[in-house]
């Protein structure tokens, strides 16, 4: 169970006059693979941001399973690196400098050599990455950054993935791939993903449950199919349904 309650008053992007912009959010939803739905500036990425300890609330509440992250009436406040939290950038955040079997295991490098290496032969055998573990990140294609970048998230066996808008770089063809791959990579390592999106399409295809934000507040939460067949005129209103 993923439960996030907090609020944030955030500087407003019109300008130093104009009054702040607040977040606030609050939802409980089970485990599985579950989408913040909404168009851009309503609070998505900054809802990860609180849940990976990036950005620090006025007031909240965040659990995640059995781990309170965030209690501010208790003041528990987990820092970021405490949170075993994977976070997947929108522009992949990988390291230039290093191949894909350094970028992969580049948080692991605490773990004793054999135990890193086999950790790194699991994730490139489930994301067929085989035929570039030696090759840096700068001579791969995108879809195949995001594969790394995935791999990198999840190979310290975090508590939850968070996903910020990470398919909206890819063509068509490619995107429809990795929906695809996520959803089979959620349910073999049957781990908690937050994913980001503005499109209904990718939210319909990927999510257990969907989160619909509106400038900085949460609209709706229930089941994806519910809540997004359903095409409500407030929805339709406000987001664009790609």
């Amino acid at each position: 169970m993923l439960k996030v309650a907090f609020t944030k008053k955030l500087s407003n992007a019109s300008g130093p006059t104009a009054p702040p912009f607040r977040l606030d959010i609050e939802f409980e939803v089970p485990n599985g693979l579950i989408v913040l739905f909404g168009q851009s500036g309503c609070g998505k990425s900054s809802t990860l941001m609180a849940i990976a300890g990036l950005m620090h609330p006025d007031w909240g509440y965040i659990k995640v399973a059995e781990t309170t992250f965030l209690d501010t009436d208790r003041r528990i406040n987990l820092p970021a690196y405490r949170r075993q939290v994977g976070y997947v950038f929108q522009n992949y955040a990988l390291f230039p400098h290093l191949n894909v079997a350094e970028n992969i295991s580049f948080g692991l490098n605490h773990w004793h050599r054999h135990h890193r290496q086999q950790r790194i032969v699991e994730l490139v055998e489930l994301l067929e990455l085989q035929d570039l573990v030696h090759l840096p990140v700068g001579q791969i294609s995108g879809g195949q950054a995001q594969r790394v970048a995935i791999a990198r998230a999840v190979a310290p066996y975090p508590k939850i993935l968070l996903l910020d808008e990470p398919f909206s770089a890819l063509d068509d063809e490619l995107r429809a791939t990795l929906r695809a791959e996520l959803k089979i990579i959620q349910h073999r390592l049957n781990l908690p993903i937050v994913l980001v999106t503005h499109s209904r399409s990718e939210a319909m295809e990927l999510a257990d449950h969907v989160v619909t934000l509106g400038a900085g507040k949460v609209i709706e939460v229930g089941l994806a199919k519910q809540l997004l067949d359903s095409r409500s005129d407030q929805i339709h209103s406000n987001f664009r349904w790609g």
